[in-house]
């Protein structure tokens, strides 16, 4: 099926684009939510329409079942024709198809089109789909998106609005998001709450503020929550949303690096435990997730390199392309180069959205997103388990180091025990040592972390199954890896000798 969205208008507008594809026979449906035009292309004399409220516009090309089914034939080629009417003309440029083949149906989605108003000039916007059935969203990519009030207006339901943020994004963005939600809007009114900054407030108490904020305002079950700020106050706002009134709409407009390229992404929200990080919380997907890369001027350079540890991750498990790219590109993303951060979001999101799409909730395929994590956790959390005092005293705790920091010494750790264990080659131990330090990130964990806490804190990992740590290693080329409990503890022994102290 090939489905194109347009999620720039609320309302369509008159371009033709043109896409070859090779199919069996075809049949193209036309449908909006306005409108019961007849198909523009068919090769079945009697289609169907279907209808649609969920996208302005969008069409679909399916194959038709068949006794010997054939999902390529190169003799056909088929040209697409979008039609629509009432706004200024739009230009698409580089619009990219993105293909999945099922094994017991074919389907092409364009899940990222580059969307260019022709009037006014402005900057590219790219739309990357998470595609989750009647629950899937648009990631909207671009600069200046929060000056374009209509993306944020039509994924609010209702009339109230609760914003959620942290008292270092407020005074930078608040406001421009509240113009953006209520602009040519009045029968929208926002309320706001305004929690302290840092992954240490990441927690119970914390989160009742939200809740104490919505009981106050008397919001209901059609009000939209919308989280403002990086991963912690993303993971807050959701997991709020969850579970308010036992579930009401949300949408993340992330302002780091972490958040727009993974955290707000694919649907995981919830709290830290003083025994363990993310321990508490749900999936809940988003209604959209708005990254407007101008919030990234205002953000520290620890902080962009902190972000920059979930990118190379990307290349590292699934996509060696990506990872070359970045080892070619490394020193621009570090410059702030706005097209090269621009491609790195784009194509992060990509990664995570297709195996979000696959596996939801972390039943398989979607585990391999969390390489370094179980290690990098140890470095992120170490101190907390020992409470506040202890936490001080060592140095190291949550809000000490930063979650990208914590995960690039855990990938480093995780490369070392992939080589031990004989699943990796040390030409690629050293580009991942090299890629990290480009990044300015650090190459181990912090020198108060001893090999008994380490083990301390794994065992009560979300990874943990059965009693068994399982663990996201590398294995063979570049751009592949297992999320397995199958290995040698003798090499991850060696590994923590290696990285702490007995």
């Amino acid at each position: 099926m090939v489905r194109l969205v347009d999620y720039r208008h609320s309302h369509p507008t008159t371009q033709k684009l043109f896409f070859f594809f090779f199919l069996s026979p075809p049949l193209l449906h036309r449908h909006n939510a306005t409108s019961s035009h007849q198909p523009l292309l068919s090769a079945d004399p009697n289609p169907n329409i279907m209808a649609s409220t969920a996208n302005p516009f969008s069409i679909s090309l399916s194959s038709k079942p068949t006794a010997k089914p054939s999902i390529f034939n190169p003799s056909e080629q088929l040209s697409l024709r979008v039609q629509t009417h009432g706004v200024a003309p739009l230009r698409y440029s580089n619009c990219s198809v993105k293909l999945t083949v099922a094994k017991s149906k074919s389907k092409i989605m364009a899940t990222s089109a580059q969307v260019v108003p022709s009037k006014t000039g402005a900057a590219a916007m790219e739309v990357v789909e998470v595609g989750l059935g009647d629950r899937s969203y648009p990631i909207y990519i671009g600069s200046g998106l929060l000056n374009q009030p209509e993306l944020l207006q039509r994924h609010v339901h209702g009339k109230r609005v609760l914003v959620v943020t942290n008292t270092r994004v407020a005074p930078l963005y608040l406001d421009k998001v509240v113009d953006a939600l209520t602009r040519d809007n009045p029968n929208v009114t926002v309320e706001s709450v305004i929690l302290p900054d840092g992954e240490k407030y990441k927690d119970m108490d914390t989160l009742m503020k939200v809740f104490d904020k919505a009981i106050e305002s008397r919001l209901d079950r059609r009000c939209t929550f919308v989280a403002l700020g990086g991963g912690v106050v993303g993971d807050m706002c959701g997991y709020a949303a969850a579970s308010f009134l036992r579930g009401v709409n949300f949408i993340q407009i992330p302002t780091t690096v972490m958040a727009q390229v993974d955290s707000s992404v694919g649907g995981k929200t919830g709290i830290n435990h003083p025994l363990g990080k993310n321990l508490i919380g749900a999936f809940y997907q988003p209604q959209c997730v708005l990254i407007d890369t101008d919030t990234l001027n205002t953000l520290p350079d620890r902080e962009l390199a902190s972000g920059l540890a979930e990118v190379i991750k990307y290349g590292l498990i699934r996509d060696a392309e990506f990872f070359e790219w970045q080892e070619r590109n490394m020193d621009a993303l570090i410059a702030r180069d706005p097209n090269a951060l621009a491609y790195a979001i784009k194509r992060s999101c990509e990664n995570k959205a297709e195996v979000v799409s696959l596996d939801e909730k972390e039943g398989g395929v979607r585990a391999t997103l969390n390489l370094g994590h179980t290690f990098g956790h140890m470095n992120e959390s170490f101190g907390v388990v020992y409470h506040v005092s202890q936490a001080i005293e060592t140095g190291v705790g949550y809000g000490k180091w930063f979650h990208g920091e914590a995960v690039a010494a855990g990938m480093i750790m995780a490369v070392d025990m992939s080589y031990r264990l004989g699943w990796i080659d040390d030409s690629l131990v050293k580009r991942v040592d090299n890629i990290v330090k480009q990044a300015n990130l650090p190459t181990g964990p912090p020198e108060s972390v001893t090999v008994e806490t380490f083990k301390a804190v794994m065992a009560v990992d979300k990874k943990v199954a059965d009693g068994l740590l399982r663990l996201i290693l590398l294995k063979g080329p570049l751009g592949n890896c297992v999320f397995t409990g199958d290995y040698d503890r003798k090499a991850l022994d060696e590994t923590l000798h290696a990285f702490c102290k007995s």
